[in-house]
């Protein structure tokens, strides 16, 4: 039996941690600056800044500047 890879943990094949590995993989939809958002958390919001392909700067009026994933469940695009 071989090592498992250095920083990933190896699972059965039956096992449910593969479905969480398998959610990873969604495609992540680009925001672009001055688009209009909605947070679960905090409302709405202005993307103000791009952060690589990861992660968008958001601009909520009471709660000042948030960063956010872009593949964040709780993020909405308008």
């Amino acid at each position: 039996m071989s090592p498992a890879p250095a920083g990933r943990p190896r699972y059965l094949a039956t096992s449910p941690f593969n479905a969480s590995r398998a959610a990873e993989v969604t495609e992540v939809v680009p925001i672009s600056v001055g688009q209009s958002v909605s947070h679960d958390r905090h409302g709405l919001g202005k993307a103000v800044a791009v952060e690589g392909d990861r992660a968008v700067i958001i601009d909520f009026s009471g709660r000042g500047l948030v960063r956010v994933a872009l593949d964040s469940p709780r993020l909405h695009r308008l």
